[in-house]
């Protein structure tokens, strides 16, 4: 499987690592904060050294409880990173992670970015779809409950893997009879869920190849591992590390990361495990 990034493709059956940068000032976890030029290239190239396969750009913080900022500040701060990093490294395949159609429609049409990564999938923005379905770029559709000012506020499901595959189904199917072929699922850990709500997501990752398509796993530095061992974001890699094979093993396509060279280090152990592929493939 690959998928197609502005002429670059993707090949699926190696995992692929993409690394945050983040160019905003209140992301949750400080070391991933990147606003200054020469920050921000510095990033990308110990990133891109360290074997990151894309380099997603955000520019308005998605943690609990946070604020949006307006959307041209946002489409200054993705669109300028994209630039900066481009002009650098043209090679880099470099996805914006956003929810305005705005701000997408910049990243790809003026600032070279290859990826959309959508945390609403669609919810937040009624323009995202049509703009998707009109440039055919590759996107990532996440799954989130409520908004990020309410998400944490009391999140139910019946069952909640079941009810994320149930609340995609109908969005893929629309994006696939538009003609988007290259659609990626990410379930949200952390969006509108619980920590046992996220735990038993990772156990049961596997069951959403039902849908066909890839699965990203954002694990990295999450509340669900560092409140579990009683640390913080900072002190949170061990643990990011474990959950990151955990999520390869159950059929991740495609790892989140703030630490690059620790996640392909996972990777690549993970492909000495299973040089055939991934379990549940050799059984399918």
């Amino acid at each position: 499987m690959f998928i197609n990034a502005k002429g670059r493709l993707i090949d699926l059956t190696h995992p692929q690592v993409m690394g945050i940068i983040n160019v905003t000032e209140d992301s949750f976890y400080p070391g991933s904060r990147h606003t200054s030029g020469e920050e921000i290239l510095s990033v990308a190239g110990k990133m891109l050294e360290d074997g990151a396969d894309i380099l997603d750009i955000g520019g308005c913080s998605t943690r609990p409880g946070s604020r949006p900022v307006p959307a041209e500040v946002e489409k200054k701060r993705v669109c300028s990173a994209a630039e900066l990093i481009l002009a650098r490294y043209p090679d880099a395949v470099l996805s914006a992670d956003t929810y305005r159609a705005s701000v997408a429609e910049a990243a790809v049409a003026d600032a070279g970015v290859s990826i959309i990564n959508d945390i609403s999938g669609g919810e937040m923005d009624a323009g995202m779809f049509p703009l998707i379905m009109r440039l055919k770029v590759p996107y990532i559709l996440m799954h989130m409950q409520g908004t990020p000012e309410t998400m944490q506020q009391n999140p139910q499901y019946n069952d909640v893997v079941a009810d994320i595959i149930g609340w995609f189904a109908p969005r893929v199917e629309s994006l696939r009879v538009a003609g988007v072929k290259d659609i990626i699922l990410d379930p949200g850990f952390g969006f509108g869920k619980t920590p046992a709500h996220n735990f038993e997501i990772l156990r049961r990752l596997s069951e959403f190849q039902i849908t066909g398509l890839p699965v990203m796993a954002g694990l990295s530095r999450k509340s669900m591992v560092w409140r579990t061992l009683g640390k913080t974001a900072d002190e949170a890699l061990t643990g990011t590390i474990a959950l990151n094979m955990a999520a390869l093993i159950n059929g991740a396509s495609f790892l989140r990361v703030h630490d690059v060279h620790e996640a392909r280090e996972v990777v690549t152990l993970f492909e000495k495990i299973y040089p055939a592929g991934r379990l549940f493939d050799q059984y399918s």
